[in-house]
C-alpha cells in the first residue's frame, strides 16, 4: 500500500477512500483496513466467533488486519482512548449504494425525484440499520460526513466518489434526529468548508445550522378525500381566495413566542376557514438562517423550517388544512439563494450551483446568488425540489417568487453589469427553458397549480408551454394592484381625474390568467398598511377599504389578501411582532373582519364571479364613462351566459339617488350584496325589497334600473324573476 494513501486518508484529502479502507483481496489472502482515529486498539470480530487483532498501520489511526480468507460479514471492536470500547460496523465493507442509472439521470438533469437518492436516507443494508448519504460536489477533492454520531470528526468518514461528482456513504448506526454536515475539501487551492446537505429533509432550529436525519414516511396522511377531489378540479373555473400568511408573525403565544405548526393547525386553520378563504398561501417555509429575510433567502430547500416544529408537524398542519377544505400554496424561491457559508454558495469551492461570472450569478441589490440554469444538476435540484413539496407534503400549489429576476439578464443591473444572451437580447434563455420544464413537470401532479410573481409585460407567462408560454397556471396582476392603490390613495374629490386607473386593467385582463394580489410587499417599507393607504376620516377609510375589496372581488381574476388587512390595522406589517388582534374590540375593525368573511362566502357561492375569469364572456361593461361621479358598473357572467350579476361601484362619499343603469334583461332584481351595510360599519344605504326594471333605454340597453347608490361602496344585484 502506498504510504501516501494513508497520509491522504488521515489528512482528509483522499478522493477514493474505498480503495484503501474496508476489505481488499491481496496476493496472500485478504486485508481489512479501518480509519479509527479515536481508537487506542482495534480488532476484527468475524461472523462465527473469530477475533483478529488489527495492527496500527499509521499513527493517525489507520488499522489493518490480514486474513487468509474473505472476511465476509464482520464488525470492529475498538478500544477507545477515553476509556471503554465500542462495536463498529465498518462503513467501508458496503458496496455501491446508488444505481448507475440514478447517477446517469442525475448527471443528465432528468432525475426529477432526486430526493429519493440524494441526501440522507435511513435504511437497512445487509441486515444493518444506518443511513445512506449522497451529495453532489463535482469539484471536491474529498467529502466527509461529520455529525453527532462521530463527534463531528471532519476526517473520519470520507465518502466514495461516483461519476459526475456524486459522493455517497452508508453509515451504520445513524438514527433519526442525528445532526450532520458535509466537510467539503475543494480541488481548488484546498479550500475546505462545512456545508449543510442541500437535500436535507430537516435541520436544527436556527441560528444553529446543521442538517438533521429524518424519515419521510413517518406521517400517516388523512387527506385522501381532498387529494382525490383536487385531482379532478380545474382551478381556473373555481373560486380561489388566498390568505397570505407569515407564520412567525401571525399570532404569538402569551410569552411572545411564535406558534408551532400544530398550534397553527389549531388556530390559523379554523380562523381562515371561518373567514371563507379557499387557500392559505405561506411565505417560504423552507429553512433559512435569518428570519428577517421572511424566508426568501433559503439554505435548506428540502427542509421545512425547524422554527415551528419538525417535518411531521408541518405535515400535520397541511393535513389539517386539507381536512378543513383549505388548499395550501407555498412560496418557492428558485431565483436566488444567499451567500451563507454553510449553504449552497461555492459549495465545492467553485461556482457549483451558481453562475461563475458575477454578471450572471449575483444579485447585488439583494446580496444573493443566481442559480445556474444551464447546468443539468442544478435544474435537477430545483425541479425535484418543486415536485418534492407537491408530492411529499401534499402542497397544492407553488407561488414562484421574483420570476422577473429570472427572466431578464439585466434585472437590477446597470449597463456593463450584465451579459447579453447569444442573440444579443436581455432574456435569460436558460431560465426561460428551466421555467417551462418546471411547469410541465409540476402540472403532471394532479390538481397542482403554479403561480408567477412576475412584474413585467413578458408575454405568455400563464400560457401553455406547447403554445409558446411559460406554462404557469396563474400570474400575479401587479399592474392592477399598482393602479388600484394609486386610485384609492387619491381624495375622492379628485378621483375623477384618475378614472382610467380603475378601468385600464380591463384592457389586458384576459391576456393572462391573472390573480389579483394584495401581498406582504405592499404593506411594508413605508408603503403603509391597506387601511392607512386610504384618505379621509376613520369612517371613510374603512368604507374605502370595503369598496376596494368589493371591486377586487368583482373584478376578473383570483384573489389574494395578506394577513392583517382584514383587521384594518394602521401599522405596517412587522415580521417581529404579531397582528393587532386587540383591534377586534372596536366596531370598525370588527365590522371589516366580518365584511371580509361575508365577501369571501359570497364570492365562493356565486359562480358568476369565478367560472369565467379569463375570457371576455365572463365580463361586460355597463358603463365606465361616468367620470364626474366616479361610478362604474359592469356585469359578471357564469358559464351559463344568462346567469349574471350586476355590479355598481360608487367611489365617492356621496349618496346618489335615482341613479339609472341599463341591465341585460327586464324583470325583478334584488340587491344581494352591499359593502355599506351597517354591521360592516357602513351607513346602511341599501336598495331593499323589489327592484323592477323600467322600459327606459340606458347604456345601450332597452331596460334599466333606478338605484340609490350607497357612498364609497360596492353593491351587487341579481335578476330573480320576470
Amino acid at each position: 500500500m502506498n504510504p501516501g494513501d494513508f497520509e491522504a486518508i488521515v489528512g482528509g484529502y483522499h478522493g477514493d477512500p474505498f480503495s484503501v479502507l474496508g476489505p481488499h483481496r491481496v496476493e496472500d489472502g485478504w486485508v481489512v483496513r479501518a480509519f479509527l482515529p479515536h481508537a487506542a486498539e482495534a480488532a476484527l470480530l468475524l461472523e462465527g466467533g473469530g477475533r483478529v487483532p488489527m495492527a496500527r498501520l499509521h499513527p493517525g489511526g489507520i488499522y489493518g488486519a490480514q486474513l487468509a480468507r474473505d472476511p465476509g460479514r464482520y464488525v470492529i471492536e475498538a478500544v477507545l482512548y477515553r476509556g471503554g470500547s465500542e462495536i463498529i460496523e465498518d462503513p467501508y465493507r458496503f458496496g455501491l449504494l446508488l444505481s448507475d442509472f440514478d447517477v446517469w439521470l442525475h448527471n443528465e438533469g432528468t432525475h426529477y425525484e432526486a430526493w429519493r437518492t440524494m441526501g440522507a436516507h435511513l435504511m437497512e443494508i445487509d441486515g444493518v440499520q444506518g443511513c445512506r448519504f449522497a451529495v453532489w460536489a463535482p469539484n471536491a477533492e474529498a467529502v466527509c460526513v461529520a455529525g453527532s454520531f462521530n463527534q463531528w470528526d471532519s476526517y473520519r468518514h470520507p465518502m466514495r466518489r461516483r461519476d459526475g461528482g456524486i459522493w455517497e456513504l452508508f453509515l451504520p448506526g445513524v438514527r433519526q434526529g442525528d445532526i450532520y454536515k458535509y466537510f467539503v475539501r475543494s480541488k481548488i487551492f484546498g479550500v475546505s468548508e462545512m456545508k449543510c446537505d442541500p437535500y436535507a429533509f430537516a435541520s436544527e432550529v436556527p441560528p444553529r445550522t446543521a442538517s438533521m436525519v429524518w424519515k419521510l414516511d413517518n406521517y400517516e396522511w388523512g387527506d385522501g378525500e381532498w387529494m382525490e377531489r383536487r385531482a379532478r378540479t380545474n382551478w381556473l373555473e373555481q373560486p380561489m381566495s388566498c390568505y397570505e400568511v407569515h407564520l412567525e408573525s401571525w399570532m404569538k403565544t402569551p410569552e411572545g413566542e411564535p406558534l408551532s405548526y400544530r398550534e397553527l393547525a389549531a388556530h390559523l386553520v379554523p380562523y381562515v376557514k371561518r373567514l371563507g378563504f379557499t387557500h392559505i398561501e405561506l411565505m417560504p417555509v423552507m429553512e433559512h438562517p435569518y428570519a428577517g429575510s421572511w424566508g426568501y433567502q433559503v439554505t435548506g430547500y428540502y427542509a421545512p423550517t425547524a422554527r415551528f416544529g419538525n417535518p411531521d408537524d408541518f405535515r400535520f398542519f397541511v393535513d389539517s388544512c386539507h381536512r378543513a377544505g383549505l388548499g395550501v400554496i407555498v412560496d418557492w424561491v428558485p431565483g436566488h439563494f444567499p451567500k451563507d457559508a454553510h449553504g449552497l454558495a461555492r459549495f465545492d469551492g467553485t461556482a457549483c450551483y451558481e453562475y461563475e461570472d458575477p454578471r450572471l450569478g449575483e444579485h447585488k441589490e439583494w446580496g444573493t446568488l443566481v442559480f445556474n440554469y444551464a447546468r443539468n444538476e442544478v435544474k435537477n435540484f430545483l425541479i425535484s425540489n418543486a415536485l418534492f413539496w407537491l408530492k411529499e407534503y401534499h402542497i397544492d400549489g407553488l407561488r414562484v417568487d421574483a420570476v422577473a429576476s429570472m427572466l431578464y439578464l439585466d434585472y437590477g443591473r446597470r449597463d456593463g453589469e450584465w451579459v447579453p444572451n447569444i442573440y444579443g437580447g436581455n432574456e435569460n434563455l436558460e431560465a426561460i427553458a428551466f421555467l417551462r420544464r418546471f411547469n410541465e413537470e409540476a402540472h403532471k401532479v394532479p390538481g397542482a397549480v403554479t403561480i408567477a410573481e412576475e412584474s413585467t409585460s413578458f408575454a405568455g407567462v400563464s400560457h401553455p408551454v406547447y403554445a409558446g408560454g411559460l406554462g404557469f397556471t396563474f400570474k400575479w396582476n401587479m399592474g392592477w394592484m399598482h393602479d388600484m392603490f394609486a386610485y384609492f390613495r387619491t381624495d375622492p374629490l379628485f378621483r375623477k381625474f384618475r378614472h382610467n386607473q380603475i378601468t385600464f386593467s380591463l384592457l389586458y385582463a384576459f391576456n393572462e390568467n391573472f390573480l389579483l394580489p394584495v401581498s406582504h410587499d405592499e404593506v411594508v417599507h413605508g408603503k403603509a398598511s391597506l387601511i392607512a393607504k386610504m384618505p379621509g376620516d376613520e369612517w371613510q377609510r374603512f368604507a374605502n377599504v370595503r369598496a376596494f375589496l368589493g371591486y377586487m372581488y368583482g373584478h376578473p381574476g383570483k384573489k389574494l389578501l395578506f394577513m392583517g388587512c382584514e383587521l384594518g390595522q394602521y401599522e405596517e406589517w412587522n415580521w417581529q411582532g404579531q397582528l393587532r388582534w386587540d383591534l377586534l374590540q372596536y366596531d370598525f375593525h370588527r365590522g371589516l373582519q366580518e365584511y371580509v368573511r361575508e365577501l369571501n362566502h359570497f364570492y365562493a357561492s356565486e359562480p358568476t364571479l369565478y367560472e369565467v375569469d379569463f375570457h371576455w364572456n365572463g365580463f361586460e361593461w355597463i358603463d365606465f364613462q361616468d367620470v364626474d361621479s366616479s361610478v362604474i358598473s359592469f356585469i359578471r357572467r357564469s358559464k351559463h351566459g344568462r346567469d349574471f350579476t350586476v355590479w355598481v361601484c360608487n367611489f365617492t362619499p356621496v349618496v346618489r339617488e335615482n341613479y339609472r343603469i341599463g341591465v341585460p334583461e327586464p324583470g325583478l332584481y334584488r340587491e344581494i350584496f352591499n359593502s355599506d351595510r351597517k354591521h360592516y360599519g357602513g351607513s346602511g344605504v341599501e336598495n331593499d325589497g323589489e327592484l323592477w326594471t323600467d322600459r327606459i333605454e340606458m347604456h345601450g340597453r332597452r331596460q334599466s334600473l333606478s338605484l340609490t347608490l350607497p357612498p364609497l361602496a360596492v353593491a351587487v344585484y341579481r335578476r330573480v324573476g320576470g
